[in-house]
């Protein structure tokens, strides 16, 4: 196999279609310790295929990247072979989590050229990597504290439509020919199928300001609003936002701290940055909640409690809100519900079920909702309460509230 990563220029006739208009959340990668003992972590608790990889017995010299793929969720770990590798610096620092939130486009420079014009800073300049089988063209900006944002347009056997079909993700990723938990997780699927939403957390007084940048810079809205009078208990409180991208298919909540007694999750996320803003959650997508946290509470994934007088309201006030709009009441098992701890949310459109992991690393800065949406476009705005005590709880455990 031959590759070659060259600077791109811009095409020298522009495409017809919007620069960021945003097809796809492209991929997920996360800076790793160690991707090989990684793999086996998302795959035998949340039930990933470990899909590809790119080492060195494919020829990648710098560092080894696994693809990790559930639906249309595609995650990459990330780690360096050196210690001059970025990755490793940026672990040393921030531990595991989430370095690029990428977006597949039409053009990459395209888009690349059109966010530095709306006053992005480069994290790095379009870059054409191929080989025989095609090519990826890629481009990336910084968005808040370590996080970037690339651009990804695929061409030949790397299209979007071939990689959801298990193709080639890009040249020096070769298919895995072994691995155990791949042919388990086939037969007792988790049923995770996309990326819902991902939730950044930036530091007191800076929400606006990186709304502002996503306004400007991705053109993104904002689609929803929650202050601290939104979500707060007797002792900690957080405001957010969410931005979305212009045909609502990528959302982007911010949140940021806000003054209460105690220690909200938002700052505790950042007294284990260093004060350094970034992506505090990733939401994934199911169409079966309750056969979804089954299954991955089956294979030992740590979820939130959820205090059993949370029950004791939540049917009637969500039904109640669901029949004044016109709408079916929970179809779901109410007790089994309440056995599996799931929330349960409504709005003027429909429900939703979600559920949030602890941490999924020793540093609480990072976890995963699993979400199912009953046609509610909203984020459980009903269980705030419920979820920030249940928050508390752990936060008093690690002895950090």
């Amino acid at each position: 196999m031959t590759t070659a990563s060259t600077p791109r220029t811009s095409p020298a006739t522009s495409s017809q279609t919007d620069p960021l208009q945003l097809i796809d959340v492209d991929h997920v990668r996360f800076y790793v310790g160690n991707a090989k003992q990684a793999t086996y972590f998302y795959a035998s608790c949340f039930g990933f295929q470990f899909e590809q990889m790119a080492d060195l017995t494919t020829g990648s010299r710098d560092a080894a990247h696994a693809l990790m793929t559930q639906g249309n969720i595609r995650l990459v770990l990330t780690t360096g072979l050196s210690a001059e590798h970025p990755s490793m610096k940026h672990i040393a620092h921030y531990g595991d989590g989430v370095k690029d939130v990428a977006f597949t486009v039409f053009d990459a420079t395209a888009a690349y050229d059109r966010a530095i014009k709306n006053g992005a800073e480069s994290a790095y300049e379009p870059v054409e990597t191929k080989d025989e089988h095609g090519t990826v063209v890629s481009a990336g900006i910084k968005t808040y504290g370590e996080v970037i944002h690339s651009f990804v347009s695929r061409h030949g056997e790397y299209e979007l439509a071939n990689v959801k079909k298990g193709g080639r993700f890009m040249p020096l990723f070769e298919k895995v020919k072994s691995f155990a938990l791949n042919d388990h997780n086939r037969k007792h699927p988790c049923g995770l199928k996309f990326v819902d939403h991902l939730v950044g957390n930036v530091g007191l007084g800076k929400m606006n300001h990186w709304v502002a940048w996503y306004e400007n810079v991705l053109e993104f809205k904002l689609f929803k609003h929650f202050d601290d009078k939104d979500i707060s208990t007797e002792y900690s409180a957080l405001m957010s936002k969410v931005m979305a991208s212009g045909n609502n298919l990528i959302k982007m909540p911010i949140n940021e701290p806000a003054h209460g007694k105690r220690k909200s999750q938002v700052q505790e996320y950042l007294d284990y940055t260093e004060q350094v803003p970034g992506v505090q959650h990733l939401a994934l997508r199911t169409d079966d909640e309750l056969h979804s946290i089954a299954e991955l509470r089956r294979r030992g994934v740590d979820f939130l409690t959820i205090p059993e007088a949370y029950y004791g309201q939540v049917w009637e006030r969500v039904n109640t809100m669901l029949k004044a709009h016109g709408h079916d009441v929970v179809k779901e098992d109410h007790e089994k519900v309440k056995d599996l701890g799931i929330l349960v949310d409504s709005d003027d459109e429909g429900y939703l079920l979600q559920l949030f992991t602890k941490p999924l690393q020793d540093r609480p800065t990072l976890f995963f909702e699993i979400i199912c949406r009953r046609g509610s476009q909203s984020f459980g705005k009903g269980n705030f309460k419920a979820l920030f005590e249940s928050l508390e709880i752990e936060q008093e455990r690690r002895g950090n509230l």
